[in-house]
């Protein structure tokens, strides 16, 4: 095994370390951090919640004392740039040069203002060796939320929807539901997910949504509806400042659309039914600038990931 495919092995075990943060790491980037000797996992750890440890610090802390004389030898994995400015906790480049690691491996920069490769400068300057990128694309997608509220200043955006084999949304206008049972619970659980849902008025008028998690465990999202006087524009800045960092938007087809045509969205999630209902409301489609990512069968209906290319 080459040393690319090392980095590789151990950046793969702090993605799976780093998920474990998806509920409570937030508004805080999930991080995982593990530290090797040899091809001897030492010490490994993730941000369990934002106020209290970073990854790095609880990698450190896990080591056994009699490990500790190995660290003059070891390579450090951590998933995102450690941190070098002081905010709820200490920096945690300085920690990893006071542990006197040889060698640290970056999965990805992170954007964060304060951040943004100062602590791959720290430690270079330090005399500490460091490689970045290893498994990039991985690790920006883990963190997709956090990358586009600090890169772009506005929430991730999610366009979901539920269609009929030819395509509508409805049937003859009228509310029909599309999704399964296993279907409708990955519905609750990606509303438990993120931190905002949206609809347009008229089907918040039509449908009466409850837009919450009844069917999964979890914070219920940031109910909005968007009227007819409210641009996008001003919609999105109002949730950078306040904070939000992903928004999902379930329908109806024209809200999507107004979404699609303004580039206010990154991700769609369309799943198909079996059923041919023969007329209603047509579903958004596919914009031309969306990249199939996954495609999974629940049942009879399928569900499909897009993101935008």
């Amino acid at each position: 095994m080459n040393q690319m495919e090392i980095d590789e092995k151990y950046m793969r075990r702090c993605l799976q370390l780093a998920a474990n943060g998806r509920q409570n790491a937030h508004p805080n980037p999930m991080v995982g951090a593990v530290i090797v000797v040899g091809e001897r996992i030492i010490g490994e750890g993730y941000h369990q919640r934002c106020g209290e440890a970073h990854a790095e610090v609880n990698a450190f802390a896990s080591i056994r004392s009699e490990d500790e004389p190995l660290l003059k030898d070891a390579t450090i994995y951590v998933s995102l740039e450690p941190c070098a400015h002081y905010g709820k906790t200490p920096p945690c480049a300085d920690l990893i040069v006071k542990k006197g690691v040889r060698r640290c491996v970056v999965g990805t920069v992170d954007p964060f203002s304060e951040v943004q490769g100062r602590g791959i400068e720290r430690l270079q300057q330090s005399g500490i060796e460091v490689t970045v990128g290893v498994l990039e694309q991985e690790c920006q997608w883990l963190n997709r939320r956090f990358f586009t509220f600090h890169r772009e200043h506005r929430p991730y955006v999610i366009l979901k929807w539920a269609q009929s084999a030819d395509g509508f949304i409805d049937k003859d206008f009228q509310p029909i539901q599309f999704s399964n049972a296993e279907t409708l619970m990955l519905s609750h659980k990606l509303r438990a997910e993120e931190e905002a849902i949206l609809v347009g008025h008229t089907t918040f008028t039509r449908d009466q949504p409850q837009l919450n998690v009844r069917h999964w465990t979890g914070a219920n999202p940031k109910r909005i509806v968007l009227t007819h006087d409210r641009p996008l524009q001003q919609l999105m800045d109002d949730l950078y400042q306040h904070g939000i960092q992903s928004l999902i938007v379930e329908g109806g087809a024209q809200t999507h659309r107004s979404f699609m045509e303004s580039g206010w969205w990154d991700e769609l999630r369309v799943e198909t039914a079996p059923l041919v209902v023969g007329g209603g409301t047509r579903a958004a489609g596919i914009p031309a600038t969306a990249q199939l990512r996954s495609s999974h069968t629940y049942g009879e209906n399928t569900l499909c990931v897009y993101v935008k290319a």
